[in-house]
C-alpha cells in the first residue's frame, strides 16, 4: 500500500489506546520531539496522562468519528489490548479515504492476518515481540558467557595453540582459523594454523596467498608435543592427529569423538565463518582488513553468496565485516588465473560428457591434479539445460569424482552416497559432493602402463551407470550423448 508518507520527516503521532505498550511507545516519541496526541476511553487514564504534561483526550476507537479525529495525523498506532476495537479503528481510518500510515496491535496471526486485510500497514503482536527480544538477550548472553570461557582456556596456554582446520580446508576453514588466531593475539598467545592434506584448489590457493594466512603442514611439524592447547575450526571429519582436542568451533556436528573442555557447534548457523565474527565482535577487537577479508569470503563461499541456505545471522555478520573488508583481494580470489592442468582437465570433461536429460556426467582420463575435476564439474554446470555435474577421474590408483548441483530435486552429496558410500568416501551436501573410490573395485586389473587404456575404458563404463542409477535417470555409456 502506498502511503505518501516519508518516514524520516514524521512528526505527528497519534497512539489510539494507550495502556502500558501505548504509554512506553508515547513516552519514547515525546523523547524524539515528536508531536504525539493520545486517545483513550478511559477517562481517568486521559486525565493522568495530561497531568504528566501529554496531549490526550477522551474518545471511543470503535466510533466511526475516530477517522476525523486524527486526520491531521501522519501515523496512527493503534495500540489498544482489546484488538476487536483496534480492527474497528483501522476499518474506520481507511474508510475516510486518508493516506494515513497505519501500525496496529494483534494478539496472534489470525487476527494479524485480518488487521492487515482491513490495511493496516504494519501489524505487530507484543508475545511475538517479547520473545524475540528474550531470544536476543539469551543470544547475546550465551555469546559473552561463551567468549569467556573460550578467552580463558587460550589464556591457559603456556608454550603455543594449535588451530587444526578441516583436512584439505577451504575458505570457510581457513577463515575460521585465522579468526581464532586473530582472537589468540589478542589475548597475548602465540598460535599457528595447522591443515593436514594440502591446499588443492586454486581458489583457495589464491585465497591464502593473497591475504598472506600462514598455514603449517602437519607433517612437516618436526615436535607436536609443543602445542599444549589444540582447538579444531571447522573440523567436522574425522583426522590422523593423536592431540588431546580442548576447544572445538563448527557450524556442523562433529564426526570425531572428541571431549573437548569448550564445544560450540550450532548447526543452525550455515557457516563457522559466521561463528566466528561474532566472537570477533564480542572481544570488541579491531579487525584487520586480512581477516574481515578472509571471514567475508568464508561467509560468500558456504553459502554460494548468499543464494544457499542463508541465515539472518550470516547477513547481519557479512554487513558488519564489508566495510572491514579488501574488495579488490576478493574479486582477484574469486577470479583465479586457469592453471594449464585445470584448462586440460576440463577440455577433456567437455569432449567426453554424457547428457541424460539435465544431468552430465564425464570421465576426464588421468589427472595430476585432482582439484581440477571439481572446477571442471562447476564450469560445466553453466552449460545450457545442465542442472547437475559429475566429473571424474584417476590418479594415485584411485577414482576421484567431483558432483554440483542446482537442482533442488537433487541431493548431490546423498547421490554420490548412495553410488559409491559403501565402497569408497564420500563427503558433501546438496549442492557440492565428492567421492573417492578404490580402482580395482570396478577393475581388479593390475595397473600398469599397458593397461591404462583398459582401465579408463572399464572405469568410465562402470562409474556413469552407477551414478546415473542413483541419479534416477537411464544410464549413460561410452557411446552415449556428447553433446555434439
Amino acid at each position: 500500500m502506498s502511503t505518501g508518507v516519508t518516514i524520516s520527516s514524521i512528526s505527528d503521532y497519534a497512539i489510539l489506546g494507550c495502556g502500558s505498550v501505548g504509554y512506553a511507545v508515547a513516552e519514547e516519541l515525546v523523547e524524539q520531539g515528536k508531536d504525539v496526541s493520545i486517545i483513550d476511553r478511559d477517562e481517568s487514564r486521559v486525565e493522568s496522562l495530561r497531568d504528566q504534561d501529554l496531549d490526550a483526550q477522551t474518545a471511543d476507537i470503535r466510533d466511526s468519528e475516530i477517522a476525523e479525529l486524527v486526520a491531521d495525523r501522519d501515523v496512527v498506532l493503534i495500540l489498544a489490548s482489546d484488538v476487536e476495537s483496534n480492527k474497528r479503528a483501522v476499518e474506520h481510518i481507511r474508510n475516510s479515504g486518508t493516506d494515513q500510515f497505519i501500525v496496529a496491535r494483534a494478539s496472534d496471526p489470525v487476527s494479524g492476518d485480518e488487521l492487515s486485510d482491513l490495511g493496516a500497514d504494519i501489524v505487530i503482536n507484543p508475545s511475538s515481540v517479547i520473545a524475540e527480544s528474550a531470544l536476543r538477550a539469551l543470544e547475546s548472553g550465551e555469546l559473552e558467557y561463551n567468549a569467556g570461557k573460550l578467552a580463558e582456556l587460550v589464556e591457559r596456554t603456556s608454550t603455543r595453540l594449535a588451530i587444526i582446520t578441516q583436512d584439505s580446508p577451504d575458505p570457510d576453514s581457513i577463515a575460521s582459523a585465522a579468526a581464532l588466531q586473530a582472537i589468540a593475539t589478542h589475548l597475548g598467545i602465540e598460535s599457528d594454523i595447522i591443515y593436514l592434506g594440502d591446499v588443492g584448489h586454486q581458489e583457495n590457493r589464491a585465497f591464502v596467498n593473497l591475504l598472506g594466512i600462514d598455514l603449517v603442514q602437519w607433517d612437516e611439524i618436526e615436535d607436536h608435543s609443543v602445542y599444549d592447547t589444540v582447538a579444531l575450526v571447522d573440523h567436522a571429519t574425522s583426522s590422523d592427529m593423536e592431540l588431546p582436542v580442548d576447544i572445538v568451533i563448527d557450524h556442523s556436528e562433529t564426526e570425531s569423538e572428541y571431549e573437548p573442555e569448550f564445544v560450540d557447534i550450532r548447526p543452525n548457523m550455515s557457516s563457522t565463518s559466521t561463528i566466528m565474527t561474532k566472537y570477533i565482535q564480542e572481544f570488541d577487537m579491531n579487525v584487520s582488513e586480512e581477516v574481515a577479508t578472509a571471514l567475508l569470503y568464508g561467509i560468500r563461499a558456504e553459502t554460494l553468496d548468499f543464494k544457499r541456505d542463508t541465515t539472518p545471522a550470516d547477513l547481519t555478520a557479512a554487513a558488519y565485516l564489508y566495510p572491514f573488508a579488501n574488495h579488490d583481494t576478493l574479486e582477484q580470489v574469486e577470479s583465479p588465473s586457469m592453471s594449464p592442468e585445470t584448462l586440460d582437465v576440463l577440455a577433456e570433461a567437455i569432449t567426453n560428457r554424457d547428457v541424460q536429460g539435465s544431468h552430465l556426467v564425464s570421465n576426464a582420463g588421468f589427472v595430476r591434479d585432482r582439484e581440477a575435476l571439481t572446477q571442471a564439474a562447476s564450469h560445466l554446470l553453466n552449460l545450457e539445460g545442465v542442472t547437475t555435474t559429475a566429473v571424474f577421474g584417476i590418479a594415485d590408483e584411485m577414482i576421484f569424482l567431483a558432483g554440483r548441483s542446482k537442482d533442488i530435486r537433487i541431493n548431490i552429496g546423498k547421490v554420490l552416497d548412495d553410488a559409491y558410500g559403501e565402497i569408497g568416501e564420500t563427503a558433501g551436501h546438496s549442492t557440492q559432493a565428492s567421492a573417492e573410490i578404490p580402482l580395482g573395485i570396478f577393475t581388479g586389473i593390475e595397473i600398469s602402463e599397458d593397461t591404462r587404456d583398459t582401465l579408463l575404458d572399464l572405469t568410465e563404463e562402470a562409474v556413469k551407470r552407477t551414478l546415473f542409477d542413483a541419479m534416477g535417470v537411464e544410464g549413460g555409456s561410452s557411446e552415449g550423448s556428447n553433446g555434439n
